[in-house]
């Protein structure tokens, strides 16, 4: 295993290229070599050959020519003289020279091993070519010893230019080839011996390489465990050590920016500490993972983390999933302390706000939720509620008795009939309209305090939107006003509070015809939800709501337009009021509008079929 690992680092790989770099040079240089060695051994060996062939030619035509010398200058030469010539000046290491007079019988040989050869003829292909007056006829051949051997054979010519006889010579190559052989043994020496010194260098080389390399690589694992130790050695100017040089930085950077996040932290820390509201923090599981000391007052637990979000909170999973999920949503909580001594514990109320945390390329990846407590809050309002309502109760009769006085005003009452007359108008207008608020304020006080009971019955739905759409007939074509009315075929019956429903609707219509123009048109639609609710809307193409008063439109005594509100009468309870009764049903009330281009308000029932209990 540790070869493998040694066989993977840089410093192994740049040790095999220097060493394949030198032995691929050195065999390119080694067969050039030997082959220009061998080229020059043979050709020397063959020109030598080829001399003493022309020497012995001469020598053999005196032998050869009939009536004495060959030149007239040299005395006879007997067959005898020459087979001595042959074997004492002639004398060649493992060759075998022979003379052949013109018809290629052998007239001597210098091996004494093949006299019998003596008489017979030589009939290869040299000799031939020789017998015909070519010169320096070569060839190699391989014996049955598989000995290499050159082959030389060069005619004998009179001096008359008659090819009268021929020289046949066959030399062994054997000491040629063991020159080779020994110069090739000392060229793959010299080859080891530079791999060897080659594979040195290269260590020594590559340790000046990655040595450094190493060193950045320990001080890398270091720095992960979060340990800031010594900076890196810089040993040059050349990439490594401004590789080392940059690391440093890096290095002296990080640990800055450690520094900065660490003091940031414990910034938070302190905020989080010191905040009044508590504050928790879960992950994508609703795990929680930090919390502050306010967060674990207000829960009146000793720990937050590692606790379940939803169980912390008192929601059930589903609703803590859809809050996490939701941009700022809040909701309330109620929370008590256990008994003591049999005496009931203290209890409060929290409001929760989630705000997700997203993360651009992961999505949502935890929740923050924010704990306000709003026990004194919520005993303020419900001190206000309790006041309206007495406030309510006690201008009721004064109220009557202004009306009374007004309608007695009106029937002649005064002497200055035409200004007791706009007087007594003004009166009744007021007091119609404080009536109302009284009779709307003390609606909503009782559904707040849940004393108004619901008296739920089986209607049928169509029925119902047309005779809502009936009782505003003469108002709507008054202005002009087109109504329809839309239900789906698989709407059919509910069971609800009649009469709560119709003022809903009542309000839902007085309010989109009071804010239609003339030749509008007002839509009531019931459909089915895929969640089983019945949606009841009302839709109109009137003046609109601006968006940013959308998200307080359902806030009592609220008018988006206050001026215009009271000159058409209203309260600025209505859409309270109405919301209140969805609510008390089990259902929900939403708006949507457009400035200039119309509102729908639909608000969602428990629905139920005919011959189906209600839920």
């Amino acid at each position: 295993m540790n070869g493998r690992k040694f066989f993977r680092t840089i410093q192994a790989k740049l040790i095999i290229i220097y060493v394949l770099l030198i032995l691929i040079a050195m065999q390119l240089i080694g067969i050039y070599f030997i082959s220009t060695v061998k080229n020059s051994l043979t050709e020397s060996f063959t020109t030598n050959l080829k001399e003493q062939a022309n020497a012995l030619s001469n020598l053999s035509a005196s032998v050869l020519t009939a009536g004495g010398a060959a030149d007239g200058s040299v005395g006879e030469t007997t067959p005898e003289d020459l087979t001595l010539y042959v074997r004492n000046l002639f004398n060649i290491n493992e060759a075998e020279i022979q003379v052949l007079d013109g018809s290629g019988r052998v007239l001597t040989t210098s091996q004494e091993a093949h006299q019998d050869y003596v008489g017979k003829k030589n009939t290869s292909l040299a000799v031939s070519r020789a017998l015909q007056g070519i010169r320096d006829n070569e060839e190699d051949i391989l014996d049955e010893d598989n000995v290499r051997k050159k082959v030389i054979a060069q005619p004998v010519v009179a001096s008359g230019g008659k090819v009268i006889g021929a020289v046949y010579i066959v030399a062994s190559m054997n000491e040629l080839y063991d020159t080779v052989d020994r110069v090739n043994r000392i060229f793959v020496t010299g080859t080891l011996f530079a791999l060897g010194l080659t594979a040195v260098l290269g260590i020594l080389l590559a340790h000046t390489i990655t040595g450094p390399i190493k060193g950045l690589t320990r001080q890398a694992s270091t720095l992960a465990e979060g340990r800031f130790g010594d900076p890196v050695p810089v040993y040059g100017d050349d990439e490594i050590g401004r590789l080392s040089e940059a690391f440093n930085d890096m290095t002296l950077r990080l640990q800055e920016a450690l520094s900065v996040n660490e003091e940031e932290k414990e910034k938070l820390a302190s905020i989080l500490s010191n905040m009044s509201d508590g504050v928790i923090a879960a992950d994508e599981r609703g795990i929680v993972i930090i919390s502050n000391r306010r967060a674990l007052e207000l829960l009146g637990v000793p720990v937050c983390e590692g606790c379940s979000l939803s169980e912390l909170l008192g929601l059930t999973p589903e609703k803590e999933a859809e809050l996490r999920q939701s941009a700022e949503h809040s909701t309330v909580v109620f929370k008590e302390s256990p008994e003591e001594d049999g005496e009931p514990g203290d209890s409060w109320m929290l409001r929760i706000t989630f705000s997700p945390i997203h993360r651009r390329d992961r999505g949502i990846t935890g929740t923050i939720a924010v704990l306000q407590d709003v026990t004194e809050q919520e005993k303020l309002d419900q001190s206000r509620r309790e006041f309206v309502a007495n406030v309510s109760h006690e201008l009721r009769t004064p109220l009557t008795t202004i009306r009374s006085y007004a309608e007695a005003l009106d029937d002649g009452a005064l002497g200055e009939r035409q200004l007791a007359e706009r007087f007594v108008g003004v009166i009744r207008n007021e007091t119609e309209r404080m009536i109302r608020l009284v009779s709307d304020l003390l609606h909503l006080s009782r559904l707040d305090s849940s004393q108004s009971k619901l008296r739920r019955q089986e209607i049928k739905v169509r029925d119902m939107l047309e005779e809502v759409a009936d009782r505003f007939s003469v108002q709507m074509r008054h202005k002009a006003i087109r109504a329809t009315v839309r239900i789906e075929e698989d709407v059919t019956t509910a069971v609800l509070d009649r009469d709560q429903i119709d003022q809903v609707l009542d309000n839902l219509m007085s309010n989109a015809i009071k804010y239609t123009p003339d030749g509008g048109r007002v839509e009531l639609a019931a459909r089915r939800q895929e969640n089983g609710y019945l949606a009841i809307s009302v839709k109109d193409n009137g003046i609109g709501i601006p968006k940013k008063d959308l998200s307080r439109i359902f806030e009592r005594f609220y008018r988006v337009d206050k001026a215009r509100s009271r000159e058409m009468g209203g309260t600025g309870l209505g859409l309270s009021i109405a919301r209140e009764m969805v609510k008390a049903h089990g259902g929900s009330m939403t708006l949507e509008s457009e400035l200039h281009a119309g509102t729908t308000v639909t608000f969602a029932l428990p629905y139920v079929q005919e011959g189906s209990e209600p839920a």
